[in-house]
């Protein structure tokens, strides 16, 4: 796939459908309002020349494996969940636990790292999956790629055909069809159906059969 290609349909995933196509770990606990000293960080490699540093709003395709520290026990891996694809994601929006988007900030393409953090930044006194609750946990992350993030009303405004500042299922679903012609690999009727019925349970928080401005804004609250 052609690289404009992927930023249109990263754009279009990570703007319309918050988070559709994103791991099980891309879910987490909220924490603390500044918890920069609560997370550690290792630089484990870090490449000569960088030529963007991570920042909030930016997106992130990155590699990432967890463990528990307690045992060292893995409990996720990107490299063999999802076909071992590499997760996209925005940094800072809540998109990743509270203790990744602080311990991934200033990162560089090709830098790696082990983040470690404490369960208030990570998944709480509940835990999740795997996770048991108040666990500490430890990640070891490599950023394949760094790039300015895309802005959420932006798209919005393109998607939004009849300017009334709501999007139905048929705009959402024109638009992925030309998301997908322009990349010269169009689907079937039955791809679509499925994808919309996904972004419509997951976005649609009204039950409306619409996605709002509101239901859209990732970065409600969130000052890029």
């Amino acid at each position: 796939m052609q690289s404009g290609m992927m930023w249109r349909l990263v754009s279009c995933v990570v703007c319309v459908f918050l988070g559709w196509q994103l791991g099980s770990v891309w879910a987490g606990a909220a924490g603390a309002a500044e918890p920069q000293d609560q997370v550690q960080i290792q630089v484990l490699f870090r490449p000569e020349e960088c030529s963007r540093k991570s920042k909030k709003g930016d997106l992130i395709n990155a590699h990432y494996d967890g463990f528990l520290e307690k045992d060292g026990s893995q409990f996720y891996c990107s490299r063999s969940d999802k076909q071992g694809h590499p997760q996209w994601f925005v940094l800072g929006v809540g998109q990743v636990i509270r203790g990744l988007d602080v311990g991934m900030m200033d990162m560089c393409a090709g830098e790696k790292r082990k983040v470690t953090v404490p369960s208030e930044l990570a998944f709480g006194p509940t835990g999740k999956g795997p996770v048991p609750p108040n666990a500490t946990v430890v990640f070891e992350v490599e950023v394949l790629s760094v790039s300015r993030g895309p802005r959420s009303m932006e798209a919005f405004g393109q998607i939004d055909l009849d300017k009334d500042r709501s999007l139905t299922k048929a705009e959402v679903k024109e638009y992925l069809k030309l998301e997908y012609e322009k990349g010269g690999k169009p689907r079937d009727e039955p791809f679509y159906e499925k994808i919309l019925a996904d972004i419509f349970w997951k976005s649609d928080q009204d039950r409306d059969g619409q996605i709002s401005a509101k239901e859209y804004n990732i970065y409600e609250r969130d000052e890029l």
